[in-house]
């Protein structure tokens, strides 16, 4: 039965066919969160292999981790005139000819030179067993060699500054001043006398002067035995008047105090360096230097070196090494085609393998360009101390290309 309604049709409703905004749904959020941690597992990725990849060739270098100096450029110890004159030696052609793994300026093997800092304390303007003296404790830290490394030399220096003085105050000053160097055998208890634990290397005399005096000495078999934990004491160096001077004549030095107005005779100001030459023997192997080829930059797809230059800025390097700012490594590319002409120094070996190939190009490979005769480099930089080391590398630049 079929029901009839009476009355007006109900009015028909637009709806409105614009979607209303909506938080994406949990499978859309749970792939967002997804793709970001991707993104973020990809970053971590990529820089674990560029730390891979740098803990690599600093080991290469024989270094265990990338060195950080403390400090900013200004504020750290400024590089010896002798190791950048070191530096510069090694660059020119004469010493291309030389053996990298010898330090001819001090005549020992080695191929790393570091000039290590002194961490020791000026202890007083007095001592105590001497009212008009200067003792100066001085301590090297010698464990920044690693246990590889053979030591070849440990020379200790000191510079003597004296304060200006005209002819007048040499006059009044004495005419010469002792100086003793001793080496601390082992730790001084409270109240014992520190004498008793010194062992006395050298005593002389000194006259003052206007230049700054150097005092050398070999204290190599000494730094030898430093490097065994717990057998490193330091050094005492002591000033003092000669025998039958007058104490009154001295004006000891205080750290701080201000030197009188008037012209007066004063310590010196010392300042102490031990040069430590050494000798890695997995990166010096007994081979000459040889004079660096001219790459060619014409375009080839033949066996040859090409350019490669090494900026250490692009690598993030520029904040612990000196010199140099980047080097020209090169590198080795191309084919080595069938017949090997004899530019491209084949061995009978790659002969053979390219005949080889070219009879079966699918089952045997051509031979490979690699570097055949490479050359030297030397870098300037500070390590973890703030020591300013030299050190030698040998194959570090590519010169000459062949197959193999």
């Amino acid at each position: 039965m079929i029901q009839l309604h009476s009355g007006r049709l109900p009015k028909p409703q637009v709806k409105n066919h614009r979607a209303p905004l909506q938080s994406p749904g949990p499978n859309m959020a749970a792939l967002l969160m997804l793709a970001v941690w991707l993104l973020g597992l990809q970053a971590f990725s990529d820089a674990e292999d560029r730390n891979h990849r740098e803990r690599l060739f600093l080991r290469s270098l024989g270094l265990s981790e990338r060195p950080q100096p403390g400090g900013s450029h200004h504020s750290r110890r400024p590089v010896p005139s002798e190791l950048w004159r070191m530096f510069r030696s090694s660059e020119n052609i004469q010493a291309r000819h030389s053996d990298p793994c010898t330090v001819s300026e001090y005549g020992v093997r080695g191929n790393i030179i570091r000039y290590v800092q002194d961490q020791g304390r000026l202890v007083s303007g007095w001592s105590s067993s001497c009212q008009a003296c200067l003792v100066k404790q001085l301590f090297f830290n010698v464990s920044v060699l690693q246990p590889v490394e053979l030591l070849s030399l440990a020379q200790l220096e000191i510079r003597l500054h004296w304060k200006p003085l005209g002819p007048a105050g040499l006059l009044r000053g004495p005419r010469a001043v002792s100086m003793s160097l001793s080496r601390v055998i082992r730790a001084t208890l409270r109240g014992a006398d520190p004498r008793a634990s010194r062992r006395l290397l050298l005593s002389q005399s000194l006259r003052p002067q206007l230049e700054p005096a150097a005092i050398a000495m070999d204290l190599t078999p000494l730094a030898e035995s430093w490097r065994k934990p717990g057998h490193n004491y330091g050094l005492v160096v002591e000033l003092s008047p000669p025998p039958g001077a007058d104490p009154e004549e001295l004006t000891p030095f205080l750290p701080g105090n201000a030197f009188p107005l008037e012209e007066a005779w004063t310590f010196p100001l010392m300042e102490a360096t031990l040069v430590v030459v050494s000798l890695n023997p997995h990166q010096c192997r007994s081979r000459q230097r040889r004079s660096a080829v001219h790459v060619p930059v014409t375009p080839s797809n033949i066996c040859k070196a090409r350019r490669l230059y090494i900026d250490f800025k692009d690598v993030g390097w520029q904040d612990w090494i000196i010199a140099p700012p980047g080097y020209m490594a090169n590198y080795c590319h191309g084919e080595c085609p069938f017949p090997l002409s004899e530019s491209l120094n084949g061995t009978n070996h790659a002969i053979l393998q390219t005949l080889v190939h070219s009879l079966d190009p699918q089952g045997t490979p051509q031979p490979c360009c690699v570097p055949i005769r490479l050359s030297p480099i030397s870098m300037l930089y500070y390590d973890n101390n703030d020591n300013v080391v030299l050190r030698h590398y040998q194959d570090m630049v590519v010169d000459e290309c062949g197959c193999r």
